[in-house]
This record gives structure tokens, C-alpha cells and sequence, in this order.
């Protein structure tokens, strides 16, 4: 991996920049990663230090450093000094409109100039497409982020999604692997559980996941499958990501927890972390920046094992080398596209 095998988890930031003690940390911690939100992103040039400075700190230039860059709802970088993209369902209406081959022309187009955006500021982990199947009653926080519930048409924009940050230099992550969209409840603030029976599960659920399990970075969802752990959702469950994530949808990529402060997740914050790891996950996620939950995740990791470096190490093998992009021409493709 270029560097001293790094533990095991994904930190946030509480500012703009790092503080004293964040860089203390992460120096001596050596985290795998780092996420921005919102609160970390003011300006281009405030954006790329604020990365520069991240990798200075733990000593290795290619470090991850991931951001969550929907568009719609879940949108980071955003106006006056970023384009706002739209959310997914646009694309599916669209499709609907004009027909899946434009719908997934443009989305590729979209996603190719958010990965220009980011690869600028020195992002290269998207943290996007969601593959999750919203049913008709589900809590929203899914929602307009879905592509539709039509698999064939998931499959052919998640597919535009992944060709058009990756030939951005920007790796994807597939969320909320094995699929949120039965929740009733917004696991950032409570338990999901889903009563589905495995077998409505694999005709739908599952099956945009099975499509992508050679995608190179994966996130799970805070639910419980009832029928398959009755009482650990996906982060915390050996059962379920051995029988269902690398077992059915066969997926052998770097998997990633959903960020550990989230309420769906019961227990310290420590506890979460080593929960997750002894699961199965290859990395955990941290989002708020509050340093005190920082230092109990750290102490709950253990280094990346053998088999997640060498999971990384394959995800860093599919960016391509630097080539031409005309953020312009593409910015009109784009555009006119999206005319209805």
C-alpha cells in the first residue's frame, strides 16, 4: 500500500482545517482515510490544503479521502463555487421521458464532471451509486437518491454512474450493501428491521448488488434482515456478511461500514468499532469529527488486514492515467441532454 499498514478506519474533520489535535491523532493513529461534509468544504482552495494537509500528516500521497457527492439532498460541494448536480430520480425520469439510453448517457456525463471537481481537490472516493430498491411506505431518507425501482434500468445507470467517475479517477462506493430500501426508519436515527423473506429478498433487494459485486468499494447498511440475524443489523453481522454479502451477491471488494455514530448502532462508540471489523467489514466509518468519539474508534480498530490491503490495492489498479476532458463541452453535452 506505499506506506505502514493503516488501521482500519475512516475519520472526519471537525473544520475547515485540521486542528491541532486532529493532526496529533491522525499522525499518531495512521487512519486509512478521511471523509469531508459540508462543514469541511468552503472553497476550492481551502478544499485541496485541507486534503494536502490530511496526507501530509499521515505520510502517504494517495491516501483516500472520500465525500459523499450524490447530488440533489446529498450534496457536499455545492454553489457558488460548485455546480449542484441533481439527484438520481431525475435520471429515471428522464428515462422515462426520453428513454434509458439518453437517461444514461447524461448521468454519465453528470458524474464524470463531478469527478473533475473532485479529483481537483484531491477526492478520489465517491461515496455513491445507491442501489437501494425504496418500497412504497419506506422512511424517505432514501428516497429521490435511488435509481427507481426497475432493475434493469438501476443496472444500466449505476453502470453510466461507475464509467463516469472512474474515468475521472474517482473510485465509486455501491451503498447500502445488501440494500435500505425496506426501512421504515431512518437508521441515522434508529434500527431498521426488515422481515422479508430471503427468497423477496434475492428477486429484488439483493439483485442490484449481485450486478456490481466487481465493484471495488462497498457500504453497508445499519438494518437487521430478521430472517437471516435477528439480532445484529449488516455492519455488526458475521452471519450476514458471510452468507449474504460475500456469500450470495458474491461481493469480494473493500467493504466499509455506514458511519458508526449513527443511532441505528446501540453500545460506546469503541464497542461499535471493534463489532464491525469482527463482523467482517475491512473498514469502519466515522463522520462527525467530535474528537472524543475519534478516540474511542481508534482505540477499537486493529490495522487492515492482509486481505482488505490487497482489496485496495485492486480498487487503485482500475483509476486510469490522466487524459484530456473539456469541462465545458461536457458541461453542454450534458445539459442539452436534460432538456425535456
Amino acid at each position: 500500500m506505499g506506506r505502514e499498514i493503516p488501521l482500519a478506519v475512516i475519520l472526519g474533520c471537525a473544520g475547515s482545517k485540521l486542528s491541532k489535535n486532529e493532526r496529533a491523532l491522525f499522525k499518531e493513529t495512521n487512519p486509512f482515510g478521511l471523509i469531508l461534509f459540508e462543514r469541511n468544504c468552503v472553497n476550492p482552495d481551502q478544499v485541496k490544503a485541507l486534503t494536502n494537509e490530511f496526507r501530509h500528516v499521515i505520510g502517504q500521497e494517495g491516501a483516500p479521502v472520500f465525500i459523499d457527492q450524490e447530488g440533489g439532498r446529498v450534496t457536499r460541494l455545492k454553489p457558488p463555487h460548485w455546480r449542484h448536480p441533481p439527484p438520481a430520480q431525475s435520471f429515471v425520469d428522464l428515462a422515462n421521458l426520453k428513454g434509458e439510453k439518453i437517461a444514461s448517457k447524461a448521468i454519465q456525463l453528470n458524474f464524470r464532471l463531478i469527478a473533475e471537481d473532485l479529483h481537483a481537490l484531491g477526492i478520489n472516493v465517491d461515496c455513491t451509486p445507491v442501489l437501494d430498491i425504496p418500497i412504497a411506505c419506506a422512511d424517505p431518507i432514501i428516497g429521490d437518491r435511488a435509481l427507481g425501482t426497475d432493475l434493469e434500468l438501476i443496472k444500466k445507470l449505476a453502470t453510466a454512474i461507475c464509467d463516469g467517475l472512474l474515468s475521472g479517477r474517482v473510485l465509486p462506493v455501491i451503498k447500502h450493501i445488501p440494500g435500505h430500501g425496506r426501512a421504515l426508519v431512518d437508521s441515522h436515527i434508529d434500527l431498521p428491521t426488515v422481515d422479508a423473506t430471503f427468497e423477496e429478498l434475492t428477486e429484488t433487494d439483493f439483485e442490484p448488488f449481485r450486478s456490481f459485486n466487481d465493484m471495488p468499494l462497498a457500504m453497508t447498511a445499519h438494518i437487521i434482515f430478521s430472517e437471516i440475524d435477528e439480532n445484529n443489523p449488516v455492519t455488526n453481522s458475521r452471519r450476514v456478511i458471510e452468507k449474504v454479502v460475500r456469500g450470495y451477491i458474491g461481493y469480494d471488494g473493500l467493504l466499509i461500514s455506514d458511519d458508526l455514530s449513527m443511532q441505528a448502532l446501540s453500545g460506546g462508540i469503541k464497542e461499535r468499532t471493534w463489532e464491525a471489523l469482527d463482523a467482517g467489514c475491512d473498514l469502519v466509518l466515522h463522520c462527525n469529527g467530535k474528537m472524543d468519539e475519534m478516540i474511542s474508534v481508534v482505540a477499537g480498530a486493529e490495522n487492515m488486514t492482509d486481505k482488505a490491503c490487497e482489496r485496495w490495492s485492486r480498487a487503485t489498479q482500475l483509476l486510469p492515467a490522466a487524459g484530456d476532458f473539456n469541462v465545458q463541452d461536457t458541461l453542454s453535452q450534458f445539459n442539452d441532454l436534460m432538456v425535456v
